[in-house]
C-alpha cells in the first residue's frame, strides 16, 4: 500500500503523531527498500485479564501487522516489578516476579485473539536488563536528568506536593526508553498517559547513534459509564474473554455517542462506513449491532457471534424476561429488611456496595420490574424477588 494511505489508516483514532512527517518518511523508506518497520508496544503484566481498553493499542498493532509490519509485543516483566508510577499520586507496590510471570501467560494467550501469533515477535525486557552490570546502568542513568523527569505530571505534582517519590519510580521510563534502544523499534505506541516514557525512547535512541523512533499515542476507552476510562476497578468494562453474550450485549448497552469512539478505536470497518454512520445515513441500532458483532466474532468466532445477536434479540427486542433465571439463595440473618446494595453484591449483580449504589443512582436498577430509586433502600425479606440489572443480568433471590 502507498505510504501515504497507509498513514491515514495508522492515524484513524490516534490522538498524537510524532511526527507525521517522520512516520510517512519512514513509511516511504519502508515501501522502497521492502523493509518492514519495527513497531513497538509494551504492556506489564500488572493483572491477569484483558479487557476491551487494553485492546486498543492491540488493535493498532494488528493495522500495523497487516500492513506488512513487524509487531514487537514487549512484555514488561522487568519493567512490571518495578511499577509504572504514570499517573500515581503515590509510590505503587512492585509485583513479585512469580507475579509478573504468571499475569504474562495469560495476556499473551488473550493477545493473540486479536494479533497473528505466527508474525508477532514477543520479547520480554528482563533478557536484556538482567543482564547490565551496575556500571551499565549507572551509565544509563548518567543520560538523563532528574530535571527532565520531574517534568512529567505525576513526578512533578508528587514533588510539589511533599510527597514521596522513591528513586526506583525514576528508572521505569528510562528502561521503557532504552528497550526502544535494544529493539530498535521505528514505531512505538502507547496510550495518551505514555507520552513522556515514548519520549524517553527517541531521545535515548537519538543518544546512542539510531534514528529516533516516531511515536503514536491512542485514547483511553471511555467505559460502559460514558464517563470513567474502561476499567475493573470501575466496573464499566468489558473482558475479553467474557462468555459472546455478554460481550454482545454490553457493546448494544452503550450510549449512541460512545459507539462512534469504539469505531474509531476497536472496529475494522472500513473508513467510508464509520464516515456514513456518523452522518447519520446508518441507523444507530444497526449500526451498534453491527459492532457488537465484530466485537464478539474477534474473540469467539462469527458462530458464536450470531448465536449472541440471535439471543439478544430474542431476549430485548421483543421485551422478555428470561426463561432461565439463575436463582441464589441470600441468608437474612433475622432481618426483617436487607440494603438493595448489599443484596445486590452478595446476588452477584454488583462487586461492592458502591458500585452498587452507582448502578442505583444511574437507573439501572430494577425489582419485580419497577425502578430502584433510592439507593438506601431496604428490601423486604419475607418474599422473593426478581432482581436485574441492566437490561440483560437477572437473578431471583429468595431469603433463608
Amino acid at each position: 500500500m502507498e505510504p501515504k494511505d497507509q498513514l491515514d489508516i495508522i492515524k484513524r483514532g490516534s490522538t498524537t503523531v510524532i511526527t507525521d512527517d517522520e512516520l510517512l518518511k519512514k513509511l516511504s523508506v519502508s515501501v522502497k527498500s521492502n523493509r518492514p518497520l519495527r513497531i513497538k508496544a509494551g504492556f506489564d503484566p500488572t493483572a491477569p485479564d484483558l479487557h476491551l481498553g487494553h485492546t486498543v493499542l492491540i488493535h493498532k498493532l494488528k493495522q500495523f501487522q497487516d500492513l506488512g509490519h513487524h509487531v514487537l509485543l514487549l512484555i514488561g516483566d522487568f519493567t512490571g516489578m518495578i511499577g509504572d508510577p504514570t499517573g500515581k499520586s503515590e509510590t505503587r507496590k512492585p509485583l513479585t516476579k512469580e507475579e509478573v510471570l504468571s499475569n504474562a501467560k495469560t495476556y499473551t494467550s488473550q493477545v493473540f485473539k486479536i494479533l497473528d501469533e505466527k508474525k508477532t515477535e514477543v520479547v520480554f525486557n528482563s533478557a536484556w536488563m538482567e543482564r547490565l552490570t551496575p556500571t551499565d546502568l549507572i551509565g544509563l542513568m548518567s543520560r538523563y536528568t532528574v530535571a527532565r523527569m520531574l517534568e512529567r505530571d505525576d513526578f512533578h505534582k508528587r514533588y510539589r506536593e511533599g510527597r514521596p517519590i522513591a528513586i526506583h519510580e525514576f528508572l521505569y521510563p528510562l528502561i521503557q526508553g532504552y528497550d526502544s534502544v535494544v529493539l530498535k523499534s521505528d514505531v512505538e505506541i502507547g496510550g495518551t498517559d505514555q507520552l513522556f516514557n515514548l519520549l524517553v525512547g527517541r531521545e535515548l535512541q537519538r543518544e546512542m547513534g539510531q534514528e529516533p523512533q516516531a511515536v503514536l499515542t491512542m485514547p483511553l476507552l471511555v467505559g460502559l459509564d460514558g464517563i470513567q476510562k474502561m476499567s475493573k476497578s470501575y466496573g464499566n468494562y468489558i473482558g475479553i474473554d467474557e462468555p459472546p453474550q455478554e460481550i454482545f450485549g454490553k457493546v448494544m448497552s452503550i450510549s449512541d455517542g460512545l459507539m462512534m469512539s469504539y469505531y474509531d478505536l476497536l472496529s475494522d470497518a472500513p473508513g467510508e462506513r464509520v464516515e456514513e454512520i456518523k452522518a447519520g445515513a446508518v441507523h444507530p441500532k444497526e449500526a451498534k449491532e453491527a459492532l457488537a458483532f465484530e466485537l464478539t466474532a474477534r474473540f469467539w468466532g462469527a458462530g458464536e457471534a450470531r448465536k449472541a445477536k440471535e439471543g439478544f434479540k430474542a431476549l430485548f427486542a421483543r421485551k422478555e424476561t428470561p426463561e432461565d433465571i439463575e436463582e441464589v439463595r441470600i441468608g437474612a440473618d433475622g432481618e426483617r429488611g436487607l440494603w438493595v446494595a448489599r443484596v445486590m453484591v452478595k446476588a452477584g449483580l454488583a462487586k461492592s456496595t458502591s458500585e452498587a449504589v452507582r448502578l442505583i443512582e444511574q437507573g439501572g436498577v430494577r425489582i419485580d420490574g419497577a425502578k430502584v430509586t433510592d439507593s438506601r433502600a431496604e428490601v423486604p425479606t419475607d418474599k422473593g424477588l426478581l432482581l436485574q440489572v441492566g437490561k440483560r443480568f437477572f437473578k431471583r433471590v429468595v431469603f433463608s
